[in-house]
């Protein structure tokens, strides 16, 4: 039987969290990651060696290794002192194979051959890009990292999100759309990890014209300053909005509530929760797959991480989630066969 394709579209901690359980099960993987992060170590790195950023995509090779523990832990170790303080041991491991090997995506082949990597991470542009939002009052916010620690954005309105300079796809992004038989989006960040993708025209017009199922993940809170006011809904409409169309076929959500004590942690805490009404279902031309798909893990970071106050620590569950999706992506032939039978 032929293995399904799928291919998810996104960066950072969500993509990580996704493909950790995707890779469990017998599909061919393709990971496309978003190139505009300037944060922390990758932001460093980007400045002082002129290299693409290593950060999101170091997270997705980690993700899908099948090399031991240790291994893994390895990638993902972060220095605490001295002059690498700050700075991920696999950032420098890509930032040193794209030196070596003439260019990022050259430098991210030879990493997946190295740690035994299941399917493939594929930058969704090769240029070197920056994000750039501009406010309804003209002014202009440059950089993901920057973007990333703005918490005026819903307030003043977004006029326009682009990146600078535009960017041309990764033509291995744009082939493993055209294959796909399910294509994912998110979670993550909604103005930093997701939406940078299809901010590449070439990528989002291959995904509305693609034949595959799409999903987005919906994350389990909003972003304090970024979106506090968007429902379900009004995320799936701003995807949409950038795909050229209405385009999601699917979007999963979460169903079960946090513990007191982690929403706690969370300034504004009775805005952050992500809702979502039933009742509007006659006007949606996608369907809601509603489940418990939160991770009851406890969230740390390293001491030396620099942007560890803006990352979150309500997560989903990298197992649930990926058992969701591969239900959906078979739920054509299961509603077949049921039909059948009744």
């Amino acid at each position: 039987m032929k293995r399904k394709k799928i291919v998810t579209i996104g960066g950072g901690t969500g993509s990580f969290t996704l493909l950790s359980g995707l890779k469990r099960y017998p599909v061919d993987i393709s990971a496309i990651v978003s190139m505009a992060d300037d944060g922390g170590s990758t932001g460093t790195l980007r400045d002082e060696l002129g290299v693409l950023p290593p950060g999101d995509v170091r997270q997705c090779l980690v993700a899908l290794s099948e090399s031991s523990k240790v291994m893994r832990q390895l990638l993902n170790y972060r220095f605490e002192s001295g002059g690498l303080e700050g700075h991920s041991f696999g950032n420098l491991l890509l930032s040193a194979l794209e030196k070596i090997s003439g260019s990022f995506e050259k430098g991210v082949n030879e990493a997946i051959k190295i740690l035994n990597v299941k399917g493939r991470v594929i930058p969704v542009t090769n240029d070197d890009v920056n994000l750039i939002i501009k406010f309804k009052d003209g002014k202009l916010i440059k950089g993901e990292s920057e973007i990333n620690h703005n918490f005026e954005i819903e307030k003043k309105g977004v006029e326009k999100i682009y990146l600078n300079p535009k960017a041309t796809a990764n033509a291995e992004a744009l082939k493993a759309i055209r294959e796909a038989d399910m294509i994912v989006i998110g979670p993550g960040n909604h103005y930093c990890s997701i939406i940078p993708n299809f901010l590449v025209k070439e990528i989002a017009q291959e995904v509305f014209n693609s034949k595959a199922k799409v999903i987005y993940n919906c994350n389990l809170v909003n972003k304090r300053g970024h979106n506090e006011k968007f429902d379900l809904d009004r995320y799936v409409q701003s995807i949409n909005d950038f795909l050229g169309g209405e385009r999601i076929d699917f979007v999963t959500f979460n169903s079960k509530a946090p513990n007191k004590k982690l929403i706690e942690k969370y300034e504004n805490q009775q805005e952050l929760l992500i809702k979502f009404s039933p009742s509007k279902k006659k006007n949606r031309k996608y369907r809601v797959v509603s489940a418990n798909l939160l991770s009851e893990k406890t969230v740390k970071f390293s001491k030396a991480d620099a942007i560890a106050s803006v990352r979150s620590f309500i997560r989903h569950d990298s197992d649930k989630l990926a058992k969701l999706l591969m239900m959906i992506l078979e739920i054509g032939e299961y509603e077949n066969l049921i039909k059948e039978i009744v």
